[in-house]
């Protein structure tokens, strides 16, 4: 269906990026603030199974990321699954995968400005926090390709210094290999737990599904930049979480606001622990970036539809970006990282990101073979698991998305009956 088809729209954006740029912005959502967030969260709920949390939340994310990319690629639309649930499944749960991707990113966003905010200047957290998210949202507003080589930066930075908290763990003389050991302390639910807050820090490749309108042949480039970004990111974060392990063994983790930092100190290189927050702080950034990217193009998808306010849906005829939908978004998060203090909402995020990714997979379920569907299995071990973990996370994560998910669902009830009337 054509850009201008759909509700006599008529404006779309410029398909600037390759396969490397997809990567990159992949990895600079994923290969973020997540493992430096994530880990003391996943290990308090796992205990020695952290390892085992992380496996599972790769399976997930992999059958995902398999699931997006092959959709993806059959609908090269700005706004990823909510696209996808309109099209393959009907407007209502395109718009229930929207909403749960629009509200749980908005509140990571306002988490990553307050990491960026805590780490560089703890006492005026807020105030960089808002800084943090005007100086993004400007690099956004003038073009996805000045976005794109900025987190290229940043990605490089953060892989730096992950390979330095690596390389000094496992130099050290304090690591041992029995740390790594399962013990008693591992539950079902305690993994299964820490596999939902571990996949806050997958999420990020659907970063690449909702710019599928910037990219450029993306029947091509979406398959390949979708697992490329998923491999490279597993592969960093499984390094990152046995080096952890082996020197702070699974209960420090838990109780570390900065376990990465404590982990090089633990291994006998303090001086690298203010590197490892400074990494931290960066991480943030790149992906506060393109959590802005990816929120701002989902909501320029749900207002081209009418979802939201169709005022939101225009693109800018010079920068080729959805500006309204940018400052709107820019303004909402600089709102809350002024206001609110959002850094525990990991479980709430997933939560919502977790209802996004099922609707994604149960997409791909009606992909023929003609439409190179995944195999079968994909598709079901990913909206399983997606449920699974969206409901074993902490209670008060489950409570809160699912009320805010009810307060969408009934929104669009009560604009569905108006749009009916208005029709009679």
């Amino acid at each position: 269906m054509g850009q201008a088809s759909r509700g006599g729209r008529t404006a779309e954006l410029e398909r600037r990026l390759g396969v490397f740029d997809a990567v990159v912005i992949g990895l600079g959502s994923m290969i973020g603030a997540g493992i430096f967030a994530a880990l003391a969260p996943a290990a308090r709920a796992a205990g020695s199974g952290l390892l085992v949390g992380l496996a599972v939340a790769a399976v997930v994310a992999y059958c995902n990321a398999t699931s997006s990319a092959r959709l993806a690629a059959r609908h090269p639309q700005s706004g990823g699954t909510y696209v996808y649930g309109r099209e393959r499944l009907g407007a209502f749960w395109g718009y229930v995968a929207g909403w749960g991707f629009v509200v749980g990113k908005t509140a990571s966003c306002a988490a990553m400005a307050l990491t960026v905010g805590s780490y560089v200047w703890p006492e005026q957290a807020h105030g960089v926090a808002v800084a943090a998210v005007v100086a993004l949202t400007a690099v956004d507003y003038v073009g996805v390709q000045k976005a794109a080589w900025l987190t290229r930066a940043i990605v490089a930075v953060v892989l730096v210094v992950l390979a330095a908290v690596v390389v000094a763990c496992l130099t050290s003389a304090d690591a041992r290999a029995g740390r790594l050991d399962t013990g008693p302390d591992t539950s079902v639910r305690g993994v299964l737990q820490a596999a939902g807050l571990l996949f806050f820090a997958f999420a990020g490749y659907a970063r690449i599904a909702t710019l599928a309108e910037e990219v450029r042949d993306p029947a091509r480039t979406i398959p390949r930049a979708i697992p490329l970004a998923l491999g490279i990111t597993l592969v960093v974060y499984a390094a990152v979480a046995v080096s952890v392990l082996l020197v702070l063994g699974p209960a420090r983790p838990a109780g570390e606001s900065a376990p990465l930092a404590e982990a090089v100190r633990q291994a006998g290189a303090p001086g690298l622990a203010p590197v490892v927050r400074a990494g931290a702080a960066v991480a943030a950034l790149g992906s506060l970036l393109a959590l802005i990217l990816g929120v701002s193009r989902t909501t320029l998808a749900l207002s081209r539809d009418r979802r939201l306010p169709h005022v939101l849906s225009a693109v800018h005829p010079r920068f080729k970006v959805p500006h309204r939908a940018e400052l709107l978004v820019g303004a909402v998060v600089a709102v809350l990282a002024a206001t609110t203090d959002v850094r525990g909402a990991i479980g709430f995020s997933s939560f919502g990101v977790l209802t996004y990714y099922a609707v994604a997979n149960a997409c791909a379920w009606t992909l023929t073979e003609r439409e190179n569907r995944p195999p079968r299995v994909v598709p079901v071990v990913g909206l399983a698991g997606c449920l699974v973990l969206a409901f074993t996370l902490p209670a008060s994560s489950v409570a809160w998305g699912a009320a805010v998910l009810l307060l969408g669902v009934a929104a669009y009830g009560v604009r569905s009956r108006i749009t009916a009337r208005g029709r009679s």
